[in-house]
């Protein structure tokens, strides 16, 4: 089966083609400029490959209620040349196939199920720490949807104590994105996280925030496996601290197996940084089974 697959940011859009085994055949980047700019080119680069199926992993916020007007839609996403657009049905009514959509967090966290270590696994978090931070959350077997998607890089943090910055979200200034996204990093200490390597400090203070999140995700979700992938996630060294923070700010309140071997329990993105990719191309693969079944 030939599908398309597009992995839509906000600073670049990536398409790819592949099939149902999750093989990725090839793949292109395009910049995200305005939906005026960027479709056709994407349309077009699509309409040469004769899909069967296209499946999108989206920015944010998106409507991915099937039942909703505005299904389909990017909705009040700070990019604003997007906002209120309908991103599925231009690819629907363009490249007449099915379309599979959802959050690009989303089509990661469905793509470490489908093809990479959680597979077998019915309940997962996939955060991924970059630009932005978000969360994909995949619960008893399903992508997790409700009266929206999870947002869950925007939950309120509790800022430590020799932490002085503001915070960088325009809506929340504190929420887990303001204060620990590649952003945040880059105005809190004047450079780039890439430039940073090595400043202990710099790594201690993200793991403690990262770890913060992590341990709200598990009290309420109580995932099998937690995934963390991004750019920001490329710091290696990062992994050691959050396990340390998350032991330490569970504080022994909750014992399972997964805890005991925490080193195998929040672990990195498995798939080359093609997850999320691969799971656009289960989301069309899944679009084509549902209109054709």
């Amino acid at each position: 089966m030939r599908i398309g697959a597009l992995e839509a940011g906000g600073t670049k859009m990536v398409c790819a083609i592949g099939n149902e085994k999750g093989e990725i055949f090839e793949k292109i980047s395009i910049p995200t400029k305005t939906p005026e700019t960027t479709m056709p080119e994407m349309i077009q680069w699509f309409k040469a490959k004769k899909i069967e199926a296209l499946g999108i992993g989206c920015f944010g916020p998106i409507d991915p209620d099937k039942d909703s007007p505005t299904y389909g839609y990017i909705t009040s996403t700070p990019k604003l040349a997007w906002k209120d657009y309908n991103i599925v049905g231009a690819f629907e009514e363009c490249l007449c196939c099915p379309v599979g959509f959802d959050t690009d967090v989303n089509g990661s966290a469905l793509g470490e199920v489908t093809f990479g270590q959680a597979k077998g696994k019915k309940n997962i978090v996939y955060l991924t720490v970059g630009t932005g931070i978000g969360a994909g959350v995949y619960a008893e077997g399903k992508l997790l949807h409700g009266m929206l998607h999870p947002e869950a890089g925007h939950i309120l943090m509790r800022r430590r104590e020799d932490d002085h910055y503001e915070g960088k979200c325009p809506y929340h200034k504190t929420c887990l994105e303001g204060l620990a996204a590649g952003p945040a990093i880059e105005e809190r200490w004047g450079k780039k996280g890439i430039e940073l390597q090595d400043r202990d400090e710099v790594w201690d203070l993200e793991a403690y925030y990262l770890a913060q999140a992590l341990t709200d995700y598990i009290l309420i979700l109580a995932p099998q496996l937690i995934i963390l992938g991004g750019g920001v996630m490329h710091q290696e060294q990062l992994f050691t601290r959050i396990r340390s923070y998350v032991k330490e700010m569970l504080n022994g309140y909750i014992k399972t197996k997964e805890l005991e071997d925490i080193d195998h329990y929040i672990v990195p993105a498995s798939l080359h940084d093609d997850q999320g990719i691969m799971g656009a191309l289960e989301l069309g693969r899944r679009a084509f089974e549902e209109k054709n079944s």
